[in-house]
């Protein structure tokens, strides 16, 4: 598996990155986690958005899922689509009431809201704790499965399973035991870190550098790498933090840059 940064900027985009963002490939097989601010230009830098097997969203904060409308204008009036986009639907897996929750979001108006359905050229599946699903076919196909974490709204890690590798990426989650079970044995945790440990925000809704680190420890991950800091913090600091928890390897996430799993 290869992991492609499209952006790593926590709680939005910040002066260097756009928001959460990720491209997964594995051979013939494409996948997204997330699509936060900016990301649809970006993920345009590494692959068509027509090549996409599925869209998957660990949750439904805007700055981890806000650049679907500009998806759902992609795919319905592209002039010169590679094929019939209402004949392969891009397979979307999400939290419970995504279709809602997207459907508003590309609606003007509540009337809008009420006549907008985005099953033309999407299908949509719920994400179900510890239901496996799988993106793409054959050798290449990867093996997703979901694990609640915490945080203030519903919240999965998920797990990526490709020829006896696995790839983890948190999603946003606080403290919890969920994150190490979906990162047991990792050979790369993505993993949010969205303060110093010092200055740590409210319980229950994200990770200090150091707790990502604690986190990859006790999961026995083989690499972590730290994403989501905000714009306000420094990324190279909570690194430091990580790694000093974790005693692995640790790096940081950054546009454009790309991960062998």
């Amino acid at each position: 598996m290869r992991l492609i940064v499209l952006g790593c900027s926590g709680s939005g985009p910040g002066p260097e990155s756009p928001a959460s963002g990720y491209l997964v490939e594995a051979g013939a097989t494409r996948l997204t986690l997330d699509l936060g601010n900016g990301t649809l230009g970006a993920l345009q830098r590494h692959a068509d958005p027509f090549s996409l097997d599925a869209a998957v969203f660990s949750h439904l904060h805007p700055d981890h899922c806000s650049d679907f409308p500009s998806l759902v204008v992609h795919r319905r009036y592209h002039p010169r689509p590679p094929f019939d986009a209402t004949a392969r639907k891009l397979v979307v897996h999400a939290p419970a009431g995504a279709h809602a929750r997207f459907a508003r979001a590309d609606a003007v108006t509540e009337s809008d809201y009420a006549r907008t359905d985005l099953t033309d050229v999407f299908s949509f599946h719920d994400l179900v704790v510890g239901e496996p699903f799988t993106v793409g076919t054959g050798e290449d196909a990867v093996t997703v499965t979901a694990y609640e974490v915490v945080h203030v709204c519903p919240a999965y890690a998920l797990r990526l399973e490709h020829r006896g590798r696995v790839l983890t990426y948190s999603g946003d989650t606080a403290a919890c035991p969920g994150l190490v079970e979906a990162a047991r044995d990792a050979d790369l945790l993505l993993c949010e870190a969205s303060w110093p440990h010092a200055e740590a925000g409210p319980p229950g809704v994200h990770l200090s550098g150091r707790e990502a680190g604690e986190h990859a420890a006790a999961a026995g991950a083989q690499r972590l790498v730290v994403t989501h800091v905000p714009a306000w913090f420094d990324r190279e600091s909570l690194g430091a933090e990580a790694k000093a928890a974790f005693g692995g390897t640790v790096e940081l996430a950054r546009p454009d840059a790309v991960f062998e799993v």
